[in-house]
């Protein structure tokens, strides 16, 4: 980011939201609004009213049909492609929709990019105070084994796969990203530290979503979750 943007930074917020009626609010609302331009809510196939909520709380709704994690947070990329080139931010901010990242800490995630020239900056749960029961012991282990796995093979040692992040706009546009589900997360932080790009780590605090998780909350979930992490890890050497 050049040195005459420092203070000018424009920041847009991604958020993948599938069913995410009662939190999807309180999320927007939590968000430093003097700090942001867009709160883009990538909606990922809801049956419920989160897009309704969404647009009440002040967020722009982005249809996501394509189903997956990783679908709805390119469907947001692509929003911001449309725009006009000299529209596009400096600064991208990933979050989840269940209400357990605190908006209210985005400013640290951004701090790194905007003074210190880091290109990506991932809110860590394992370095932060995590409520009890926020993480479940095979979100925890998953974790613990995915980061051990990319220090071993890619030298660079992460905590957290954590969904709180924040980027430049042109560095993530940067890694090419593809992944349309599980292993968005984890293969954003192997294509950085492939490509070189300088990146850190920050504690975040993390407290129990509202609702039932729809990858750690069933057995399912939690085993296609982590065969496709595993699988990112090896697939990308």
């Amino acid at each position: 980011m050049e040195e005459k943007n420092k203070q000018n930074f424009v920041v847009d917020v991604i958020i993948p939201a599938f069913n995410e009626e009662n939190s999807i609010g309180n999320v927007v609302k939590d968000i430093p609004a003097k700090l942001v331009r867009n709160i883009i809510v990538c909606d990922n196939n809801s049956t419920d009213n989160t897009a309704k909520v969404a647009t009440e709380a002040g967020a722009v709704v982005v249809p996501a049909p394509r189903q997956g994690y990783g679908s709805a947070c390119l469907a947001g990329m692509d929003y911001i492609r449309n725009m006009s080139e000299n529209n596009h931010p400096d600064i991208i901010v990933f979050m989840d929709a269940d209400h357990s990242d605190y908006g209210e800490e985005m400013p640290m995630l951004i701090s790194p990019l905007v003074y210190d020239n880091y290109d990506m900056v991932i809110g860590s749960r394992a370095l932060g105070v995590a409520e009890k029961g926020a993480m479940s012991p095979q979100q925890i282990f998953g974790n613990w084994l995915a980061t051990t796995l990319i220090k071993m093979i890619y030298g660079f040692e992460f905590s957290d796969l954590g969904p709180y992040r924040a980027l430049k706009w042109d560095s993530l546009e940067s890694l090419n990203m593809k992944d349309p589900d599980y292993g968005w997360t984890v293969e954003m932080q192997v294509k950085a530290v492939k490509q070189k790009l300088k990146c850190k780590e920050i504690p975040v605090n993390y407290r129990k979503r509202i609702g039932v998780s729809k990858i750690s909350g069933t057995i399912k979930g939690t085993l296609k979750a982590g065969h496709k992490i595993l699988w990112t890890i090896f697939k990308l050497l």
